[in-house]
């Protein structure tokens, strides 16, 4: 009888029973989208903001400050340690070596261009380099994106400088000129823009910079960009405090400290930092889109619930005399509470079954357009939206049922209620 009663409720209120499931099946759609989104969009965050640059500083382990003043290094070309160039491929030995993006060593050395004295910095632009049988292609062209060039990047084989663009304009200088540096001539391939420092100095390719300082395979420090997971309280745990197990799992976490302990360990007699702004940035901007998508999420299941609280009043409103006439016949509250329920809960199943995969759909198409990348949705999901979409029936269709369930059956009768 009761299951007679709950087929004949969605018989003949196909309508409103249509509508409440419609509400239900958009709100817990674009509330399966979001939670598909959130669970898989830190990685793809992390990676579109490492256009943004490095995000790790290596410098040798018993390094000195470097001094520079107006974009010039006026450290002594003997003073401080080095890296050796020969250990870079190492870093792709390391465990989290899928989340290096890029890196890019520098090596400053102080030149006479013309009449001037200036900052020539030697890096790596795309260079081609082999670690076991892994080959890949690193330099500032991945670590800073930012650098733009009027003309060419240099090959990094080749004896061709880049200009930076004020320096270019004191000189008087352009791409496919001639330069003298520290008497030998050097052809300019392009004039570089950065915004920094590099603004006013000579970049080479890095076997430049060392020929000039007699220190062949010498490095003063290295630019890393690395996908990170934002940094939390246990992140900023010191390593040696901790036990066995907690160890491992700081060590296994792709937080840019840990990252950054590795390198250590990869490159000898080194010391390796996350860069602290980039890293703070990158939370703060992964925190405002989680904090944005469950806004946006509590706004789609708020409204859904309003619209099943509307659908629902109206439907109880047109059976308040078969409430009555249950009520009149022996039917208690909890009885009358339950059909409705019942009927609460298998539109929130199928407005959930269709909402988990119209958000699945709509998570895909999110991926595909904003992140280039697949979205995918794990079964285990399912019981969550699930009881997301029975939650947020309940508590629309609640005050309706408390009301048909509080109707005096002889008022009802008469029609007066």
């Amino acid at each position: 009888m009761f299951a007679r009663l709950v087929y004949e409720s969605f018989r003949r209120q196909t309508r409103r029973k249509l509508l409440a499931a419609i509400a239900i099946t958009l709100g817990v759609g674009v509330a399966t989208a979001m939670l598909a989104v959130a669970t898989g969009i830190g990685d793809k965050i992390s990676r579109e903001l490492r256009t943004y640059g490095a995000n790790i500083l290596i410098t040798p382990q018993d390094d000195t400050l470097d001094l520079q003043i107006g974009g010039v290094d006026l450290k002594p070309p003997s003073d401080g340690a080095y890296l050796n160039e020969s250990d870079l491929p190492k870093i792709k030995g390391m465990f989290w070596r899928n989340n290096i993006v890029g890196f890019s060593p520098m090596l400053p050395v102080n030149v006479n261009a013309g009449s001037q004295q200036i900052t020539l910095l030697g890096t790596y632009f795309a260079k081609s380099l082999t670690f076991g049988k892994e080959q890949f292609t690193t330099g500032v062209t991945k670590t800073h994106p930012w650098w733009k060039v009027q003309g060419a990047w240099p090959n990094d084989d080749s004896n061709d400088v880049l200009l930076g663009e004020k320096l270019a304009t004191s000189l008087y200088k352009h791409p496919g000129q001639q330069i003298e540096i520290n008497g030998t001539s050097r052809s300019i391939s392009g004039v570089l823009s950065t915004g920094g420092a590099e603004d006013n100095q000579i970049v080479a390719p890095l076997h430049i910079a060392q020929a000039i300082t007699g220190k062949p395979g010498a490095v003063r420090r290295i630019y890393v960009s690395a996908v990170t997971k934002p940094e939390d309280a246990f992140a900023r745990r010191d390593p040696r405090s901790l036990n066995p197990a907690d160890y491992d799992r700081w060590y296994c976490s792709p937080y840019a400290a840990s990252i950054a302990f590795q390198l250590q360990e990869a490159i000898p007699h080194s010391h390796a930092e996350q860069i602290r702004q980039v890293a703070q940035n990158e939370g703060v901007v992964l925190s405002r889109i989680e904090g944005l998508m469950l806004l946006i999420t509590l706004a789609a299941l708020f409204a859904s619930a309003l619209a099943v609280s509307a659908a629902m009043a109206a439907a109880i409103l047109e059976r308040r005399v078969e409430v009555g006439l249950m009520k009149a016949l022996g039917a208690r509250k909890a009885s009358v509470a339950a059909l409705f329920f019942a009927e609460s809960a298998l539109l929130a199943v199928i407005g959930g079954l269709l909402g988990f995969a119209g958000g699945a759909l709509l998570a895909h198409q999110i991926g595909q357009s904003i992140f280039a990348s697949q979205i995918t949705i794990q079964p285990v999901l399912l019981p969550i939206i699930l009881g997301i979409a029975v939650l947020v029936t309940f508590a629309g269709s609640a005050v309706a049922i408390r009301r048909a369930v509080n109707l005096d059956p002889a008022l009802t009768l008469r029609g007066e209620a």
